[in-house]
């Protein structure tokens, strides 16, 4: 393309007769033959099997693998961030219609990676790079007519093959959150997927999952987006794991049926079609079992730890066996590495020990080849996680990145995130091919031919990607209309179905003396104090300048500003905790605290002898015992809504409060339609809330008291009898009221 012009204002459409697809061009020709059209993929003029519809998708990528360069091949095996034009800074290069960045970064440093990274046509065209993450939060002309100049590049090579965009979740509120949910806002918003959750124990709805997988779909493919990495089908086990906001929560009978219909319902059926979204199902085999909560994006965390004899196959794999049946379109393997001194025995799906290779599961060739593939039948591909050839690559570091790359392919991964390393697989494929070993060492405990890339295992992983591509229709027309697309995004009743699922995920925790619904007949003549915590006095203020002008605006609410005057006081608390790209100096704090004392861990991950820090969860937390006793002092009442995107302890909140109801980056305006009854209580808990830092407390050789490979429900079988009340109980929070605030745990009105 030599023109300003947007490749969305140029793109020719051609019609097929009885549900043939539409073909879509900017600069290739058409072939029209038997009163069909075929896009001219390589400009030859000739029918070849790659360019026929009419054929199936694995035909056509097998056609087309035998005619792809090495290099084409190569660039097809990575993906990465990519920025938008629109999203640069004023001086930053752009092309000539400003919406593709031609900005060359000379080391773009992260934590996946450090490599140079180039402009988009020279990526496109030199580099043959053609699957690229999308991390900013556009507007959906945004990107529409982003994704429709990449592949616009694209098409004008040698074989156009079309760009494929991916990204993380965007369809849910909360924080955004690089690597997982990026954007919102945009797409139809629904709660965090505990809070989907959290409705559907509640409602005992699974239409719920099938109606939001089916928005999505439509949005997705509007847009032209048809990959996304999504859904954790993780089982939350330690409570300290930063991803647990992510997850639908700790139990794998419900994550199994949310995946029995969530994956239909996104991907357009029982096998991935053209008007579908590919699923990447993330993070095989189970990333939940954490030791004490530290995350593998760091070295704490590089091992998933098993103390409880057969607790992978029980807990961590049934929603990967689903989505495996549901043939979820790609799998991602989490960066941890299987740890055998410190687990019990775990069992394959045949019933004997699995085969504890220490290194990252995407070079793992057990858990890939032999587990996913050879025992769960998998037909998709493998998509690893983002750095694994660089960063993340636990118990592969003694290998170079060329290396690195060669094994993961050749142990079955097909596409490598977070990284374009295609220098570096050039050079592992021409050591398969030249003297390169004659003269230097084999890797001890490695063959040559597991660290070089050979042509099978290279054609291997590019046939799966293109099967994808065909499957979705991408070759034939990977345009959109970006008013159309508009148009789908802004469809209200879609909008309508997740603020209903807001409501319902709102979960009653605690109604002393029946303070909730807090109605007009309640609140009519009666004064209302309002204040929002959050992570930082900021951040606080600014939630409480929002929600005081939302409960007089939308509620009708008096307020006042001195909580001595109050009827009723409305706390909304909001903590935040750790950064699962980066370790804490000890663990993972879950009090609702500020400025609380706690040990350091040492570089083994254990309690540190003398070592202590300051942690704040929530910014302000004390004034909300001193709002509670001057409200109550005159026979007030007060309420709370805490936000739950880890497994908070709620004590610091829950004692000083009369009513307690907790919401999952749920919508503020839902939880306040719960509290004063315009909407039922509906929600319950999908995780269990630790009682104190007794039950995750951590001994001097690193072992938590309560396994971390066993969800919060059952917990209590393997907790000391010293530690359980007369109920048997020893690990979920107990309130005032006697309730334990347990999995599936929820009042009602």
């Amino acid at each position: 393309m030599t023109t300003a012009t947007k490749a969305s204002d140029i793109v020719k459409y051609y019609e097929n007769p009885d549900g043939g697809p539409v073909i879509g061009v900017v600069s290739k020709p058409v072939i029209e033959q038997d009163g069909l059209y075929f896009k001219d993929l390589d400009g030859s003029g000739k029918l070849d099997d790659y360019k026929d519809w009419r054929k199936s998708p694995a035909e056509r990528a097998a056609s087309l693998v035998k005619e792809l360069t090495v290099d084409e091949k190569i660039g097809m095996i990575f993906t990465n961030s990519w920025r938008m034009g629109q999203e640069l800074k004023e001086g930053e290069e752009r092309d000539e219609t400003g919406l593709l960045s031609e900005q060359i970064v000379e080391e773009a440093d992260s934590i996946f990676s450090a490599e140079k990274t180039w402009g988009t046509k020279y990526s496109l065209q030199t580099l043959k790079l053609r699957n690229l993450i999308l991390r900013a939060n556009p507007t959906t002309r945004e990107l529409v007519d982003w994704i429709n100049q990449l592949n616009a590049v694209a098409e004008d090579t040698e074989h156009g093959v079309p760009v494929q965009v991916l990204s993380n979740s965007r369809n849910e509120n909360g924080e955004a959150v690089f690597g997982m949910n990026e954007a919102q806002g945009v797409f139809a918003t629904w709660p965090g997927t505990l809070g989907i959750a959290a409705a559907v124990i509640g409602t005992g709805d699974m239409g719920v999952i099938e109606r939001f997988g089916r928005i999505i779909r439509r949005e997705w493919d509007a847009v032209g987006m048809k990959k996304g990495y999504m859904y954790m089908a993780d089982t939350m086990t330690d409570p300290r794991w930063q991803r647990t906001y992510g997850t639908f929560g700790e139990n794998p009978k419900l994550n199994s049926e949310i995946f029995d219909h969530l994956i239909p319902a996104i991907q357009g059926g029982d096998e991935l079609t053209r008007d579908g979204v590919a699923m990447t199902v993330k993070h095989f085999p189970g990333g939940g079992a954490r030791e004490n909560g530290f995350d593998p994006h760091y070295a704490e965390g590089q091992w998933n730890v098993y103390q409880t004899e057969g607790s992978l196959e029980k807990y961590h794999l049934p929603a990967f066996k689903v989505a495996v049946a549901r043939n979820a379109a790609s799998i991602m393997p989490y960066y941890a590495k299987p740890c055998k001194e410190k687990s019990a025995e775990q069992y394959d799906l045949n019933g004997k020990p699995i085969d504890w290779q220490p290194v990252g599961f995407a070079f793992n060739e057990f858990f890939i080849q032999r587990l996913l593939r050879g025992q769960m039948g998998f037909k998709g591909y493998v998509n690893s996680d983002s750095g694994i050839t660089h960063m993340m690559a636990w118990g592969v570091k003694e290998l170079s990145v060329p290396e690195r790359v060669a094994l993961a392919v050749n142990n079955g991964v097909d596409v490598i995130s977070g990284a374009f390393s295609v220098t570096e697989a050039k050079e592992a494929w021409e050591r398969a091919h030249n003297d390169y070993y004659d003269t230097h060492d084999v890797p001890a405990g490695y063959t040559r031919e597991q660290v070089t890339l050979g042509d099978e295992a290279l054609d291997r992983a590019v046939m799966r990607t293109l099967t994808e591509k065909f499957t979705l229709g991408l070759f034939d027309n990977p345009y959109r209309d970006p008013s159309a697309a508009e148009a789908v995004v802004k469809t209200q009743d879609d909008w309508d179905e997740a603020y209903e699922v807001h409501c319902d995920s709102v979960t009653l925790l605690k109604n002393a003396d029946r303070t909730l619904p807090l109605d007009a007949e309640k609140t009519n003549g009666r004064l209302v104090y309002a204040e929002a915590f959050g992570k930082d006095k900021e951040t606080g203020e600014k939630s409480t300048a929002s929600l005081r002008a939302m409960l007089e605006s939308d509620f009708g609410l008096t307020l006042t500003d001195d909580p001595a005057a109050a009827d009723y006081a409305l706390i909304y608390a909001d903590p935040r905790s750790g950064n699962y790209f980066s370790a804490t100096k000890g663990y993972l704090e879950l009090d609702v605290c500020e400025n609380k004392t706690v040990c350091d861990t040492d570089p083994e991950g254990r309690p540190s002898k003398d070592g202590t820090h300051e942690e704040t969860t929530l910014y302000g937390v004390g004034r909300i015992a001193e709002i509670a006793d001057a409200v109550r002092a005159h026979g007030g009442k007060v309420i709370a809504s805490l936000n739950f995107s880890l497994a908070w302890m709620p004590g610091n909140i829950e004692r000083h409060v009369d009513a307690l109801v907790a919401g999952y980056d749920t919508y503020t305006k839902a939880c306040v339609d719960v509290i004063v009854g315009r909407h039922p209580a509906v929600g319950c808990l999908p995780i269990t809330l630790p009682k104190d830092d007794s039950v995750i407390a951590v001994n001097a050789d690193g072992v938590c008291v309560s396994p971390n490979d066993v969800p919060g429900y059952d917990k209590d079988k393997f907790m000391p009898a010293s530690m359980k009340d007369e109920n048997g109980k020893a690990y979920a929070y107990r309130d005032a009221a006697g309730n334990y605030y347990e999995y599936g745990f929820g009042l009602r009105y």
